[in-house]
Formats: C-alpha cells, structure tokens, sequence
C-alpha cells in the first residue's frame, strides 16, 4: 500500500492547494466590493507564497520536529536530515512536509476575511508568517506532532481528538481573526453588498471539491478510513448548506445564494476535526445544525457584538471548528476532558500570541491604510490595478 499511500497524499497535497488557490481568493474576492477584490486575491496568493517559503525554514520543524511536548525544535530547519527516501509512517517525508506545508498555507489564509477593504498589505503578509511561525505551527505540534495535548500528554493516555484542524485550523483562524477584527475596528462603508455572488459560489464550489483532500487526506493513506472522511465531509456539507438556506427563508422569506454556500463552509469547518471519527449519521446531525449554528454566530458577532469580523470568519469558522471538535466527545469518539479543555487552552493561546503580534507587527508596518486609500479601494491605492472598467 506504499505507493498507493503515497500517490494519494499527492493527489490530496494539490487539493489543499487548490482550496486557497484560487477557491478561497474566489469565495472571499467575490464578498468584498469591486474596488477590493484584486487585494484579497494578492493578500491570499502572498500568503501562500511567503508561508511556503516560512513553512521550509522554521514551520515544518517547529511543528513536527524532535523537540519537546511544547516545541518541535529547529533540528529540521530548511528540511535538514530529509531525504527522498526518508518516510513518515508509509508516504515519504518529504511529502508529509508538502501534505502538512498546504494546511499552514490556508490557516492565515482563512484569517484575511477579516480585515478585508481596511488592512495594510506590508502588515498582511509580516503578521501571516510570523502568525504561523509562532501561534499555528506550536498548536500542531501539540496535537498532531506529538505535544503535550496529544496521546500521553496532560489528559493522560487519550489525549485530545482533532483528525484534519477543527482545532488546529479553524479554531486558531477564528480566534484570529476576532482579535484582528477588534484591533482593526470596523470599515468605513459597509453597506455594499458582494460584489460577485457568482465568484463566491465558485470559490465555495472549489473549496467543496479541495476539502476533499483536506479531510481524506489526514488519514495518510489510501485505505478505507480515507474513503469514509472523504463521505462524512461531503454529507455534512450538503446537510449545512440545506439547513442555512432553510433558516434563511424562514427568517427572512427568502434564501440566497451568499448564504447557501457559506453554510456549505460552515458544514466543511464543524466535520473537519471529526471526519476521522464518526459515520454519516454523524455527519448529517453534525452539517444539519452547523447551518444554523454558525449562522447565528454570524447574527451574534455582527449585530450584538458590532465586531466587523468583515467575512464571518469567526462565525463560520472558529465556531464550525469549536463545535465539531465538541461533537466528537459527544458521539464517543473523544473525552469531554480533552476536547474542551485543549479548545481552551488553544483558545487562550491564540487571543494572546494574535494580540501581541498585531502589536509588535503595527510597529513596523501600518496596521491599517488612511482613509483615503480605503474609499478608493486597496486594488487602485495599493496595488495600482483594477479588476474592472467600472467599479462600485
């Protein structure tokens, strides 16, 4: 099964890629106004180039390195010790390196529909790398590289059960981003709607296809396991987006396309840490009140907080990861112990490495543009181009 194994985790490598490049440029690109899509696809298209180079210098070891139950260590610096020939479990590292490279391109990826129309392009991408050196690539090796939350760790001999990033992506992502959001402080405009319904579903469409890979793909080979991830994801999926496009209509008379897909997100996010451990059923409860769920988050972060979390990242997000990683204590696949406590420990964690970083990086480099560049646009004001002829 080596070479099946591995030609599999080839196939879910590039469908993780695929999922920032372009799903999520397209998804969050067709949410913000004409005047901005070009920044949110360079802001995704920087952020996986510099997490790329970020994820070979120090990422991938911190991470999965042979550290310690906190720290990966910098033995495995620029891959050093890496070998075509050396494996992880049946695939070879070096694809492990590329497989696990894809996730810590998404993760900051994911924390842009935040701060979208508003934020420095210089900060984007200085607060993306640093971000993932030293708040995503610790939580990964805490859960997935043997850490202190793991088997053996803090909660004993069943440590805490995250299979593809409920925790580990979406949590920390969400949190993020509701930092960010807060620093940031709300648009100047925001009564513009999508400028691009059709990009948005698009994207969504792509991140569907690409998550495929994300949560198949975690079980690291080519076997059975792989196949049920794949079908428990695509179920929740579907469950979410019929459930969010059902309160929609109840609630407001009418369902969108925007929201039907952003529940298709919602139930992608909440199966993500459970995909590993539950069955369809499970999966269709899990998607069915995602959908509802995270809508209400969305109503909860917008309207009664006043965070302008511009893109709902925490609301889909962070509370789809939150969520699922909890669902899996309560189908029994997991200690409550452990799941919630690690939620709050990583939880904690992440509110103050992101608000210490957005200090340290607003010192080197403007947080947000003026307020002349924001009603220009940031594609005319900072990247001196424009999407269309005529712009809104």
């Amino acid at each position: 099964m080596v070479g099946a194994d591995t030609a599999w985790i080839i196939v879910a490598t590039a469908l993780v890629l695929f999922m920032t490049l372009p799903g999520l440029a397209l998804f969050y690109g067709g949410l913000v106004r004409a005047r901005n899509v070009l920044s949110v696809l360079m802001q995704c298209y920087a952020i996986a180039c510099a997490m790329s180079i970020a994820w070979l210098v120090a990422g991938y070891s911190i991470a999965f390195g042979d550290g310690n139950a906190i720290w990966g260590g910098l033995g495995k610096m620029f891959l050093s010790g890496v070998t075509a020939e050396s494996l992880s479990g049946t695939i070879p590292e070096v694809l492990f390196f590329a497989f696990q490279m894809t996730f810590a391109i998404i993760t900051p990826a994911l924390i842009v529909g935040a701060y979208v129309e508003r934020v420095g392009f210089g900060f984007v991408v200085l607060f993306s790398t640093l971000w993932m050196l030293l708040c995503y690539a610790p939580v990964a090796h805490w859960i997935w590289g043997g850490g202190f939350l793991a088997d053996g760790g803090i909660f004993g001999e069943v440590g805490v059960r995250d299979f593809a990033g409920g925790i580990v992506v979406h949590e920390t992502a969400g949190i993020a981003a509701l930092v960010i959001a807060v620093a940031l402080g709300p648009r100047r405009d925001q009564t513009k709607p999508p400028h691009a319904p059709g990009y948005v579903m698009i994207g969504a469409a792509m991140l569907w296809v690409g998550w495929f890979g994300f949560n198949g793909g975690s079980q690291l080979a080519a076997d059975g396991g792989a196949a049920m991830a794949l079908t428990v994801t695509h179920i929740s999926a579907a469950a979410a987006s019929l459930t969010w496009a059902l309160w929609e209509r109840i609630k407001f008379g009418k369902a969108s396309l925007v929201g039907m897909v952003t529940g298709t997100i919602a139930g992608l996010a909440s199966i993500t840490p459970a995909s590993g451990f539950v069955g369809p059923v499970a999966a269709l409860i899990i998607g069915g009140i995602a959908g509802v769920l995270c809508q209400e988050a969305v109503v909860m972060v917008r309207e009664r907080l006043k965070i302008d979390d511009t893109l709902d990242v925490f609301a889909v997000h962070g509370v789809g990861g939150i969520f699922g990683t909890a669902m899996i204590a309560l189908f029994g696949a997991g200690a409550w112990v452990a799941q919630l406590g690690s939620l709050a420990i990583v939880g904690v964690f992440t509110v103050v490495m992101t608000y210490v970083l957005v200090k340290l990086v607003s010192l080197v480099t403007p947080l947000r543009v003026d307020a002349e560049a924001e009603t220009e646009g940031l594609d005319l004001s900072t990247h001196g181009e424009r999407a269309y002829d005529i712009v809104s």
